[in-house]
């Protein structure tokens, strides 16, 4: 009977290892595709628990009463270090948590300053911002706009903000993080226990596999272009609760953080370098952060469809319109030319009758996810 106390101690100890170990940023995890198995340990948890700790129970009397008993007192504290350690200090969602209250204000009462960067979305005529701050910490916020339900998300470690509806099934679900893929934040959905990437929206585990949350299109600016854009936005202020965290977040969006998932490498086609990835149906394409700077405005094509890249003069806030055939963009002083049109860098015209451009989804993420969630993509 000794021997089942063993026997479940390491069980419980190696069990509770590996369901995080997949599903966390542990040496090697994030490189492996270990998705289904880590799903499998999730879902059948409450079976590998209770077979071990059945073991340990029944190996527990008789060990209790040997010369030895020392020893399994300190083998089953630390089964029990491993088991709390790993479902409460090592799980994502109680590592990041939700905003207490989602503050919003408008432009006159907003404490954000001005050069921060955010996710701007706008549904219906109504607009607001989210600060990567604030949001890259929580790595989810949950609100109304438009009056639809969303989800504003963003991963530190790919530099990924993406806005969705939170939509499972035909109806609104909650959502709760539970951990990474591939080094991309994943989360749960409350109906079907599915989990979903957050770099796509897509399914990629559980009785949903293959389905994608309807995405939402966004721009990630300054607050001060923002506001210019959408000077009746509200922009979401800090909760008070987590200042400390925010604080934390401080020198992220910059580019300056020293944790070795975030940091950035300045030089190209770097694991960590900086690009902004396009998408035009089937085809995808990235460009070099840097030589966006350099050349202001990038007329190219991904797959067929000819497109322009711009960036506005703060070098932070980027936009992206697919085009006519032949025609070429320039840039100054944040207003966009192409023959005889002007337009501002939502591609409203500010002159003449022209028509308004089509605006793409233009995401800056780090390098390493890009080709990952993209593999079929180009660069520029």
């Amino acid at each position: 009977m000794r021997k089942l106390l063993y026997l479940g101690i390491v069980g419980i100890i190696l069990y509770e290892i590996a369901k995080v170990y997949f599903i966390m940023p542990m040496p090697g995890s994030q490189q492996m595709n270990s998705i289904d198995i880590a799903y499998f340990l999730h879902t059948w948890r409450w079976a590998f628990r209770i077979v071990f700790w059945v073991m340990i129970i029944a190996g527990c009397t008789t060990a209790l009463m040997g010369k030895w008993k020392w020893i399994a007192v300190i083998l089953l504290m630390i089964a029990g270090a491993v088991t709390y350690g790993t479902n409460y200090e090592m799980a994502a969602d109680t590592m990041f948590y939700q905003p207490s209250q989602v503050i919003l204000h408008n432009a006159s009462q907003n404490k954000v300053k001005d050069d921060r960067l955010v996710i701007g979305v706008e549904v219906n005529g109504e607009a607001k911002a989210y600060p990567i701050q604030f949001i890259g910490y929580h790595h989810q916020v949950r609100d109304v706009l438009g009056g639809k339900p969303v989800i504003v998300t963003y991963c530190t470690v790919c530099r990924t903000g993406r806005v969705f509806e939170p939509i499972v099934e035909g109806k609104p679900d909650e959502f709760r993080l539970v951990g990474m893929d591939h080094f991309n934040a994943m989360f749960e959905d409350k109906r079907t226990g599915s989990w979903w990437r957050q770099a796509n929206g897509e399914a990629i585990a559980g009785p949903l596999k293959g389905q994608v949350l309807p995405e939402l299109a966004v721009t990630q600016t300054t607050v001060s272009q923002w506001l210019r854009l959408h000077p009746n936005s509200k922009i979401m202020q800090p909760d008070p609760s987590f200042q400390a965290k925010y604080d934390s977040m401080s020198r992220y969006e910059s580019g300056k953080g020293k944790s070795a998932l975030t940091k950035t490498d300045t030089t190209a086609w770097k694991e960590k370098s900086w690009v902004v990835g396009l998408k035009a149906g089937s085809h995808s394409k990235a460009y070099d952060w840097n030589v966006l700077i350099k050349q202001r405005v990038i007329n190219d094509r991904v797959g067929e469809t000819p497109v322009a890249l711009v960036i506005a003069a703060d070098n932070k806030s980027f936009f992206a319109f697919q085009k006519e055939v032949g025609q070429e963009f320039t840039i100054r002083n944040d207003t966009l030319f192409a023959q005889n049109a002007a337009y501002n860098l939502l591609g409203k015209p500010v002159t003449g009758d022209a028509m308004d451009l089509k605006r793409i989804n233009a995401y800056q993420e780090f390098w390493h996810s890009w080709r990952t969630f993209h593999p079929e993509t180009a660069q520029y």
